[in-house]
C-alpha cells in the first residue's frame, strides 16, 4: 500500500523508558528535507529542563526544539514535549501547554498529545508509539486509529520495554508494526 505525505499534516510520537536512543537514532537518519512536523511526546524528568533538545539536535538532521504556548506548528521541524507540561494540539495549528494534574503517572502524558492531535487533525496523522514502561499512549493511538489516521506500532521484539506497545496492541489492530530501522524508512519514503 503507497502512502502518500500529502494525505498527512503531521506525525506524532509517543515512547517513554528506551525511547531516547530510538528517537535520536531516527531523527539522525530522517532525510533533511522532510517535509512534514514532528511531535514527540517521551516521558521526562519534571526536574531536568535542558540537555535533551540539545542532545537530539546534535544527531537530528531536522531542528528540534521545544515549544511555546502558542507557537504555530511548522512543516520540517521536530517538536518535543517540555519537561513537566502537557502539550495539546489545537484546531489552528497551535500548541498548547498546561500543568494539569499528571495522567498515567506521567506530565507530559503521551495519552493527551495523541488524543489532542486524533481530534484536531483527525485522519491527517500518522501515529508512532515506541518502546516504554506504562500504558500511556495506548488510549491515544486507539483515538488516532478510530479517526482513521496511520497508525504505527514498534516491534514488541525490538523494545526495551514492551509494555507501551502491548497495551496499544491490546486495544486494536494497527496498520503497522515496525522496528525502529523500518519506521524510518517508512517516513523516509512517503511521497
Amino acid at each position: 500500500m503507497t502512502v502518500s505525505i500529502n494525505d498527512y499534516k503531521a506525525i506524532v510520537i509517543g515512547g517513554s523508558a528506551g525511547s531516547f536512543s530510538v528517537v535520536s537514532k531516527m531523527l539522525a537518519k530522517i532525510k533533511p528535507d522532510f517535509k512534514l512536523p514532528i511531535i514527540i511526546c517521551m516521558h521526562r524528568l519534571k526536574h531536568v529542563r535542558s540537555g535533551l533538545v540539545d542532545s537530539l539536535n546534535i544527531k537530528s538532521n531536522i531542528p528540534v526544539v521545544e515549544p511555546f504556548d502558542k507557537d504555530k506548528i511548522e512543516p520540517g521541524k521536530v517538536y518535543i514535549a517540555p519537561s513537566n507540561y502537557h502539550l495539546f494540539i489545537e484546531f489552528d495549528n497551535t500548541f498548547s501547554l498546561s500543568t494539569e494534574g499528571v495522567h498515567n503517572h506521567s506530565r507530559p502524558a503521551i495519552d493527551y498529545t495523541l488524543s489532542s492531535a486524533a481530534t484536531s487533525l483527525r485522519g491527517k496523522l500518522i501515529g508512532i508509539i515506541l518502546t516504554g514502561a506504562n500504558k500511556d499512549g495506548a488510549q491515544g493511538m486507539k483515538q488516532i486509529h478510530t479517526k482513521n489516521g496511520y497508525t504505527i506500532v514498534q516491534d514488541p521484539k525490538t523494545c526495551d520495554i514492551v509494555t507501551m506497545p502491548k497495551a496499544t496492541l491490546d486495544l486494536f489492530t494497527p496498520k503497522a508494526i515496525m522496528s525502529p530501522d523500518e519506521i524510518t524508512n517508512f517516513l523516509n519514503n512517503l511521497e
